[in-house]
């Protein structure tokens, strides 16, 4: 049983064998609240790496596949078969997995960006899933509770109208030129698998999925400058994004995969007319908030100043014990656990759906679009 007496769900994997990081973090991520039990997988697209990595995790023997249309039959027709599966795999094999299991009427759990070109996530937006199958996209970084705060504050007018948004992502892993052996990287900077975008598909839509589910606001047009400095490199590692939003707000985004001496820097800072707002994700049971004229207030995840439900609801420890990563990830998940039972009213517009993924995919195409014609301001209805 889960946490909260329900019966478990039974999940499938695609992807994320031995040695991938992301799969091992979404097997954590479903076992922390107890609502999901990881009963089949399809972890390889090499037949040996699936059985080794199967049987490493401890499936039955009959359910370890070494392909996903495969495993979405065979889960389909089984009595016992997966109520939902996880897809982390490379960004050209989300579309295929997520078709097959929709149309099975399996729910779909899948890693950011939805698909590798906004035609196939336009494409994946027009099946007819079979029983009502859900999807959710974990844009894990709104599971954080102070993340779900700061959008409650600015909701109920808090900052003001919105002014300012500065957004950033560095990192520094790819500062120098990778070599097949590894995995992480080489399917990253590799445009037949990760897309048109490098580090603006990897880590900047995350920055930009967060100033959008924060703010509310709706991009009208972006100015992008896509850099590749590694030489030889295909996809770009740097970008400078400047956003335009209706109501008159400005935003300006940054994400980086050669900012040396920056491990995984997302921030977000936000200014209204009346406030301001900073967190960050390396410490993020922390938040500033600051009323014009006033001392800034630090905000705590759990604090006596917490507002409603949505930034308490998966508060799972007393404030002061840090929560991270794998608990935002894990919010997500036990959150869509509810809607797959058929309830979780509470999270409407709290959980990344597929129209969220399907815009990510506008902000990569109309940022690239614009890096390609020296800046030029594009709005996605362009793309």
């Amino acid at each position: 049983m889960a946490e909260n007496g329900s019966k478990k769900i039974r999940l499938g994997m695609v992807g994320g064998g031995t040695g991938a990081f992301i799969g091992y973090v979404h097997r954590v991520a479903s076992r922390i609240d107890g609502d999901y039990d990881l009963v089949a997988g399809a972890l390889s697209s090499r037949p040996d790496v699936a059985r080794e990595s199967g049987r490493n995790i401890g499936l039955a023997e009959d359910r370890i596949y070494t392909d996903y249309a495969e495993m979405a039959r065979a889960e389909a027709a089984r009595p016992d078969g997966i109520q939902a599966v996880s897809i982390v795999t490379p960004n050209h094999m989300h579309f295929g997995p997520a078709k097959a299991f929709l149309e099975a009427g399996i729910h779909v759990i899948c890693d950011k960006p939805i698909t590798s070109t906004l035609a196939d996530a336009r494409a994946l937006a027009e099946i007819k899933p079979k029983n009502g199958a859900k999807f959710l996209l974990t844009h894990n970084y709104t599971g954080y509770p102070l993340i779900r705060q700061a959008r409650e504050m600015i909701e109920s007018g808090r900052l003001g109208k919105i002014r300012v948004i500065q957004a950033e992502y560095p990192q520094d892993w790819l500062t120098e030129a990778t070599s097949d052996d590894n995995k992480q990287a080489s399917w990253r900077t590799d445009p037949a698998r990760s897309g048109a975008g490098g580090a603006i598909g990897d880590i900047g839509t995350h920055a930009y999925n967060l100033l959008r589910f924060v703010t509310g606001l709706t991009t009208e047009a972006v100015s992008a400058d896509l850099t590749s400095f590694v030489p030889g490199r295909q996809l770009d590692d740097n970008v400078h994004i400047l956003l335009r939003f209706e109501g008159g707000a400005r935003g300006m985004l940054w994400a980086s995969q050669v900012a040396v001496g920056s491990e995984n820097g997302l921030q977000l800072r936000i200014y209204g007319e009346k406030g301001g707002l900073e967190w960050r994700q390396d410490n993020p049971n922390y938040m500033w908030f600051t009323e014009f004229g006033k001392p800034k207030q630090l905000l705590t995840r759990g604090g006596a100043i917490s507002g409603n439900a949505a930034s308490t609801m998966n508060v799972r420890i007393p404030s002061g014990h840090p929560e991270g990563y794998l608990e935002a990830f894990a919010t997500l998940y036990s959150q869509f656990a509810e809607v797959i039972r058929g309830g979780g009213a509470d999270y409407d517009g709290l959980l990344p759906t597929l129209r969220d993924g399907i815009e990510g995919m506008e902000f990569i195409t109309a940022s690239v679009k614009s890096s390609q014609n020296d800046g030029k301001w594009t709005k996605f209805s362009d793309v």
